[in-house]
């Protein structure tokens, strides 16, 4: 155990290279995206909407595709009406107040991460990113499933509880839902890839110099004595 905490000490007071450095600045900058484009984007097709209805779930709102004579989120929620489930609404979605504010930290810790460049920084960061990523998924599908089960029983129309597809295609009543990652989710995905590859990079390059020193003075050892 002891030797186990000694390695991890060491590891976590690793500098970061240059390289990783820069890495983490493209990280920074590919994050931008998140705030900018959707990260889940859903459609929603049956024969009475050929050309389907389009959903855009942006890290701080709702919107859905808009023609001259139909918003489409409007649409989905008179259908939704329909099968007693409750509308999309913005302020339902607590999310929206904290996702732009947590990806923004992010981006935060990374840069003074990068400006620190020591590795228990970065780990940090990776850390809560990971954390991050899997509570929003987890919250998302929750939020899903609870549409889906929570139908108002004295609807027009009964269907059978269901859950929307979080990922892929599934045929809901008459129609056909398909649920996707958006831009920003991409850019999502993108960060912790980045910040991995810095980790990977300094820990690998400080584990070469520290090969090359030890061979080095291995080197000087075996030299002959030059006053003997």
């Amino acid at each position: 155990m002891r030797d186990f905490l000694d390695k991890a000490n060491t590891f976590f007071e690793l500098p970061l290279k240059l390289k990783s450095r820069v890495l983490i600045l493209i990280a920074v900058v590919v994050l931008f995206p998140a705030f900018f484009f959707p990260i889940w984007n859903m459609t929603f097709f049956s024969n009475q909407y050929t050309d389907g209805l389009a959903l855009h779930i942006y890290s701080y709102q709702l919107e859905g595709g808009k023609t001259p004579n139909r918003d489409d989120l409007r649409e989905i929620n008179s259908l939704n009406h329909y099968i007693g489930m409750r509308p999309l609404l913005e302020s339902d979605f607590s999310e929206f107040t904290w996702l732009p504010l947590v990806i923004g930290v992010l981006m935060i810790f990374a840069l003074r991460a990068m400006v620190i460049g020591k590795m228990s920084n970065l780990v940090d960061v990776f850390v809560f990113f990971t954390y991050f990523s899997l509570f929003s998924m987890w919250s998302f599908y929750h939020r899903l499933y609870m549409y889906g089960h929570n139908l108002d029983p004295t609807a027009a129309i009964k269907v059978e509880p269901f859950t929307p597809p979080f990922f892929g295609s599934k045929q809901i009543a008459n129609f056909m839902v398909n649920s996707f990652p958006g831009v920003g989710s991409y850019a999502l995905a993108a960060f912790p890839i980045l910040l991995l590859v810095a980790i990977l990079l300094s820990a690998k390059r400080s584990r070469e110099g520290a090969h090359e020193t030890t061979t080095s003075r291995e080197g000087l050892a075996d030299l002959p004595d030059a006053g003997r």
